[in-house]
């Protein structure tokens, strides 16, 4: 979400994809923190986590848990400033490593000074590996590519979070050339619907009024399930049988992989939000296949103008990576034409990052520098088409969740902003837009 990750406590951020936003760091008492770095899917399995570690009573203890990504180097680099400045600040704590980049390379994660233990991405999720009796062993961590099952505990609440995150699917069967998280996550596997629906409903019981379905590859769920349903299939299941959901959003989706039903409930379900976002990753067929994405540029451009003409006003996000191996001037300028003409407002761009053992790490790279630049000027032009999208959208009201008492998100994911009064966090409000301000609508009550 960009190279510059901060962590901050119980900030929610603008984006859904399954993208790295290094975002929360949860003090949950005085003597367990976790800190959390990567995607949704992460913020999930941090909840999990937080759940387990009170049961194991590693509360009455202190002990930070990171919860690491692998995405880019960056990640990794700023899991590892926080393990120093953990053990530089809390020298006695106990510092466990988990997540994808633990899973990968457990070992340079065990060596870093103050960490006493490292968790891969399956034992992170299960109690009994966070019991003190457990935590005998410096290193447990298994084959991930073994994995037959999903995990799927219960997840009652998102501290400082106003929608809940749910998580539906794991890992990926795709061998894209730039990406690593297969080996941080293993294959594909996908969550039983019964299981799903209870989430659901734990949500709803603890007052989430929006949930967000996660996985590393949404729309690969339901492949390996009997009789191989949809995602699509799955949210309208959800939206039959929890019927007091009032707002259901996807994740990052797959363009060539979104399914009819998912198309029929942006066209007749208002509990279906108006949002997609978009694996895309560059707008060059060259570069698109020397990813080996399953998709080429005239695909995403219909399924763009697909989205719009059922729903002119959907929010359409895009993660695209700038400065791949061997883009040069002409190809990264087929990407600029391609993100002006479909104007997409929620533009994530990151500079492509190497990552070990990947194909493309093979290739002739670009230097750092210009990877940064190129990266900028597309997010100026991921600006200018937030701005006209925000303008097409003073003419209607918005029903927006508030994350806080003056700002929150519409239908569309438009970030909304009161212009004067405060109304209650977790609400849905009615508002009218009346200006658009750098990065936001700003509206009143009606």
């Amino acid at each position: 979400m960009t190279e510059q990750p901060t962590i901050t406590k119980t900030t929610e951020r603008i984006d859904l994809e399954e993208q790295p936003d290094f975002s929360s760091g949860e003090e949950l008492s005085q003597d367990l923190e976790i800190l959390t770095f990567g995607c949704r899917l992460n913020t999930w399995e941090s909840e999990v986590i937080r759940s387990h570690a009170h049961t194991q009573k590693l509360h009455q203890s202190q002990t930070v848990i990171v919860n690491t990504c692998a995405v880019t180097r960056e990640a990794e680099r700023q899991a590892r400033q926080a393990i120093r400045r953990v053990h530089r600040t809390k020298p006695h704590a106990r510092i466990i490593v988990t997540g994808c980049a633990a899973q990968i390379d457990p070992k340079r994660w065990s060596d870093l000074p103050g960490v006493t233990h490292v968790l891969g991405n399956k034992e992170k999720l299960e109690v009994e590996s966070w019991a003190d009796t457990t935590l005998t062993s410096p290193v447990m961590v298994s084959d991930i590519m073994n994995a037959q099952e999903t995990a799927a505990p219960l997840v009652t609440e998102f501290a400082g979070r106003t929608r809940a995150f749910a998580q539906i699917q794991q890992g990926c069967d795709h061998r894209c050339t730039f990406c690593v998280i297969p080996f941080g996550r293993g294959p594909s596997r996908s969550v039983s619907v019964g299981a799903v629906v209870e989430q659901m409903r734990a949500f709803i019981q603890s007052g989430y009024r929006e949930i967000v379905l996660t996985g590393v590859d949404l729309t690969s769920w339901g492949a390996d399930l009997p009789g191989k349903p949809s995602l699509g299939q799955l949210c309208r299941r959800i939206l039959r049988l929890v019927p007091e959901l009032e707002r259901l959003r996807l994740s990052s989706v797959d363009p060539v992989e979104i399914d009819e039903e998912i198309w029929h409930l942006l066209e007749t379900e208002p509990r279906f939000m108006p949002y997609l976002h978009l694996s895309l990753q560059s707008g060059s067929d060259l570069i698109l296949k020397r990813m080996k994405r399953r998709h080429l540029v005239a695909d995403a451009v219909r399924v763009i103008m697909r989205a719009r003409r059922i729903r002119p006003d959907i929010g359409l996000g895009a993660d695209i990576i700038a400065g791949f191996p061997t883009e040069d001037e002409t190809l990264f300028g087929q990407t600029q034409v391609f993100l002006r003409k479909m104007a997409i407002p929620y533009l994530h761009v990151f500079p492509y990052s190497e990552r070990p053992e990947t194909p493309a790490a093979r290739m002739p790279a670009l230097p750092f520098s210009e990877r940064k630049a190129r990266a900028a000027l597309l997010r100026a032009i991921g600006q200018e088409s937030a701005t006209r999208y925000y303008t097409s959208l003073l003419n209607q009201p918005l029903r927006v969740l508030m994350e806080t008492t003056t700002q929150g998100h519409s239908e569309q994911f438009a970030p909304v902003r009161l212009n004067k009064g405060e109304a209650c966090v977790g609400d849905i409000v009615l508002l009218k837009p009346i200006a658009v301000e750098t990065g936001y609508i700003r509206a009143e009550r009606i």
